[in-house]
């Protein structure tokens, strides 16, 4: 039974999608400037092919130019490293977007460590991972993570303001758990960042106002982990199979338990999942002021 209130990250999205579709639309009007994404995608990745079409599609929606970069499995370290120099130079392009996982042969920090910091939408270079972590402000504001930063939009839109709240992260990983962790002491939560080896975890998580599950494991947090009326955002994403050999998508949170307990929960799928193209678009057009030396438009992701 479902007594929490359904963190509906879907139609947040979608309004963010919009004020970002509006801020390039003033940007092409008062500037004749064009916001650019460019993605490259190494090998044949099913789930990063889908992934990699439905950013292009919506940063055609929303106004933007669209670059993809389709390169076979084959690619060297060199190779890849040479066409993000290629993008690092091109004035046209203000974000880049290296698709991962790459193949066996090339190493992902290298990669990264390779994208200029201003153009990093991932917010993964380790530039803007030490302005986060020291909360540089303005010019030296860093480009953050786009999925903590979704789930920091979306707490903010449901709590307000977060101050003095108690905050727990179960998961330590530089893409999410870490940058999360980050974004709530920046807003004064107390914070503790959790993980599988954490003693008794399901009585740390218990004394959590907000509880981000971002650790990759089916179903992982039981009702009984939820502080009653706490706030769950549940980043997992697994397929896991049922009956007649069919699959279904669950999150790291056994959904039904705590949703029982909760004040409010986002959904998987249709919770923290839509946020983070919406955010990956909204640090493109915020990279591309930043680099024309304009006012950086408010999204509330600041």
């Amino acid at each position: 039974m479902v007594s929490a209130d359904l963190i509906d990250g879907k139609a947040f999205a979608q309004g963010l999608r919009g004020r970002v579709a509006a801020a390039v639309a003033d940007l092409k009007r008062k500037q004749g400037l064009t916001p650019g994404l460019a993605v490259v995608l190494v090998g044949e990745d099913p789930a990063s092919q889908v992934y990699v079409r439905s950013k292009g599609r919506q940063t055609v929606e929303a106004g933007m130019n669209s670059f993809e970069h389709r390169l076979p499995e084959t690619t060297s370290q060199d190779e890849l490293l040479a066409k993000v120099a290629e993008l690092n130079a091109d004035p046209a392009v203000h974000g880049i977007l290296v698709q991962l996982p790459l193949p066996a042969q090339i190493d992902s920090q290298t990669v990264i460590a390779a994208i200029d910091p201003d153009k990093d939408v991932d917010g993964f270079h380790v530039i803007n991972a030490g302005r986060l972590m020291t909360g540089a402000s303005g010019a030296a504001a860093p480009l953050v993570p786009c999925t903590p930063l979704g789930c920091l939009l979306l707490l903010k839109d449901r709590l307000g303001d977060l101050s003095g709240l108690t905050a727990v992260v179960v998961g330590r990983s530089n893409i999410v758990g870490k940058p999360m962790a980050q974004l709530l002491v920046a807003e004064s939560c107390t914070v503790t960042v959790a993980h599988s080896r954490t003693r008794d975890l399901p009585a740390v998580c218990r004394g959590a106002d907000i509880l981000v599950a971002a650790v990759g494991r089916p179903q992982m947090i039981k009702g009984d982990w939820v502080k009653p009326g706490a706030t769950v955002i549940d980043v997992g994403i697994n397929r896991i199979d049922v009956e007649d050999g069919k699959t279904r998508l669950v999150g790291d949170v056994a959904f039904d338990e705590a949703a029982a307990v909760a004040g409010a929960i986002t959904p998987v799928p249709g919770g923290v999942g839509p946020m983070t193209i919406a955010c990956l678009l909204a640090n493109t057009v915020t990279a591309a002021c930043r680099s024309a030396g304009l006012p950086l438009p408010d999204f509330g992701t600041g």
